[in-house]
């Protein structure tokens, strides 16, 4: 179905989870964005929302809905500075707030983009999603503390083309984003935190330790899901996570890895030593 093709999307969220998903992923204001998105569990709680997994939503707003700023550019472009200044801090804390602007949009995406999932797998995404949404809330502010704005400097859209990428398959979706692309940043956080509390600023190492907890839950969300998909289809999830890999060009593992937090989001012992680290 091609919703680019049917009128817009109503200027309200609707009743419907999915429905709410789609049109808040297609919001391009980043602060509204994360706000209705976090209000999104308390909805759903309250009844407020219902859930059709067989339906199939749609409007026409362009997704993902993304502000004028930050420019995108290629990611050896994406700007580095040194972290012994106020900017150099910056640029960094910028990266990471893109990084959950952009997991907003990719948790919202797999909320609704795939029709008869269980209900479960909704109500996973939906936490995923609201949880991203507060950890962008929480750098996008501390950046302002800092005299900047999420939109100052660059940014890059891997996450979204591998999104792209795999849109018609969820199996392939939940392997390569969370279980991926997501799972990357258990392994970058430990040393950015290092270096956020070596320069002396604590309040975004605290930020930096709030993410990796919530992180580590929203991979084993992927980790879940995916034995779930291979466990239905008859994969066996090893072969099928390579083959899956060199067919969407993934990027390549590389070390070192955070073995500790890899296996507390669920990865197999087999699949750890495969890194080479484990």
């Amino acid at each position: 179905m091609n919703c680019s093709a049917l009128p817009d999307v109503s200027p309200t969220p609707g009743p419907e989870l999915r429905q709410a998903a789609l049109y808040w992923l297609g919001v391009t204001d980043p602060v509204a964005k994360a706000a209705g998105v976090r209000a999104l569990p308390q909805a759903w709680a309250s009844g407020a929302l219902a859930l059709d997994p067989a339906s199939m939503p749609c409007g026409g707003t362009p997704i993902p809905g993304r502000p004028a700023r930050p420019r995108l550019v290629p990611p050896l472009s994406v700007p580095r500075r040194s972290m012994a200044t106020v900017e150099g801090r910056a640029v960094l804390l910028h990266a990471l707030a893109h990084i959950e602007f952009n997991a907003i949009n990719l948790a919202l995406d797999a909320l609704w983009r795939f029709a008869g999932m269980p209900a479960a797998y909704y109500t996973d995404w939906l936490q995923v999603a609201a949880e991203e949404a507060l950890h962008f809330s929480l750098l996008a502010d501390h950046l302002a503390t800092q005299g900047f704005a999420y939109g100052d400097f660059d940014g890059h859209d891997s996450l979204w083309e591998l999104a792209e990428k795999t849109r018609d398959d969820v199996l392939a979706r939940i392997a390569l984003v969370p279980r991926t692309m997501e799972a990357r940043g258990l392994d970058a956080s430990p040393p950015m935190r290092a270096k956020l509390a070596q320069a002396g600023d604590h309040a975004a190492a605290a930020i930096l330790d709030i993410i990796l907890r919530d992180e580590i839950g929203h991979v084993a969300v992927g980790n879940r899901w995916y034995g779930w998909l291979c466990a239905q289809r008859g994969l066996d999830p090893i072969p099928t996570y390579a083959a899956l890999a060199l067919r969407f060009r993934a990027p390549v593992m590389r070390g070192p890895f955070n073995i500790a937090a890899r296996r507390a989001a669920g990865f197999s012992e087999e699949e750890l030593l495969a890194l080479g680290n484990g």
